[in-house]
């Protein structure tokens, strides 16, 4: 999406609006002159549509996101360290509840890195087509964390947390993601990816508690049944969950230009021997780890 191009669009605009509000809302910065000595961290759009599990597009999204790349460590941020749930633990957590016989759902915070305190003194520039006319070459001073900085993982993260922690639910030993809440015979379970919250319990009150308390604290989507998750599609039936790859698979193969070509039991002749070819053109090598990294995740 070209942001020129955006800017003439109802759709983008009212989507980039809709995550100035939300800045608005958290109080994330403030509008000041840059001090002397201190430099301002430029800021871009990002344009994404949000899908669902069918590849649909449910919703446009805009994000506001400042170049972090050019933070100087110990300068504009120190420890940046925030824990985020593995692939094997989402599998693990489905495996449970369908032992369990559990329904498992999920929530997703709006603008989620917002709530999160940074403590380094940042400055950002103003957002792109968004400037303030009255004082154009001011800067915003950060409060809250912001998509792209170093600090942002975090500051999330501990914020999170530490409510969810006040909260008495407890946090795993091994899995730093996995928040539990016991209550005499029952049990919630939490899993936290980033801004995506999958959760579940044996009774269906305590996962409705547990929605209203997230909404008394941040702007979260409603409570819905999990159907699709980091890549997983998920199906819950009466006899257990079923998750399945399809969509991933097809768009790895899209992505790579293999969805077109022939099926073959190996990915190259078993009995020919390996040469060097030193006529042969260099493989990228960015595209040739991307495309492996892909795979390991499959596999996973």
């Amino acid at each position: 999406m070209v942001f020129v191009q955006s800017l003439k669009d109802p759709n983008w605009i009212e989507a980039m609006q809709e995550e100035l509000l939300q800045f608005k809302l958290q109080e994330v910065w403030t509008l000041v002159e840059l001090p002397n000595g201190k430099r301002a961290i430029w800021t871009k759009w990002v344009f994404r549509n949000k899908k669902d599990e069918r590849g649909i597009v449910s919703k446009n999204k805009a994000r506001l996101v400042a170049q972090g790349y050019t933070q100087e460590e110990e300068i504009d941020s120190d420890e940046v360290f925030a824990p985020v749930a593995r692939i094997e633990a989402i599998r693990l957590f489905l495996a449970y509840a369908s032992f369990k016989d559990f329904v498992v759902y999920q929530m997703d915070v709006k603008s989620d890195f917002l709530y999160g305190k940074i403590e380094e003194e940042v400055y950002v520039c103003q957002p792109p087509g968004f400037e303030d006319p009255d004082f154009p070459d001011r800067v915003y001073k950060v409060d809250n964390a912001l998509y792209g900085l170093y600090q942002a993982p975090r500051a999330w993260y501990e914020t999170l947390s530490t409510y969810l922690l006040d909260n008495r639910f407890q946090r795993g030993k091994i899995d730093k993601t996995l928040f539990i809440k016991k209550d005499k015979s029952d049990i919630l379970l939490v899993q936290v990816y980033v801004d995506d919250i999958i959760f579940g319990s044996i009774r269906k009150k305590m996962c409705t508690k547990f929605e209203k308390m997230m909404h008394k604290k941040f702007q979260m989507s409603s409570m819905r049944e999990l159907t699709f998750f980091l890549g997983l599609q998920v199906k819950q039936k009466e006899d257990g969950i079923f998750i399945s790859q399809d969509k991933y698979v097809k768009e790895i193969l899209n992505k790579f230009g293999f969805s077109d070509v022939k099926i073959a039991r190996t990915p190259m002749e078993t009995q020919k021997a390996l040469l060097k070819d030193a006529g042969g053109e260099d493989v990228d090598e960015h595209l040739y780890i991307s495309m492996i990294g892909s795979l390991m995740y499959l596999l996973l």
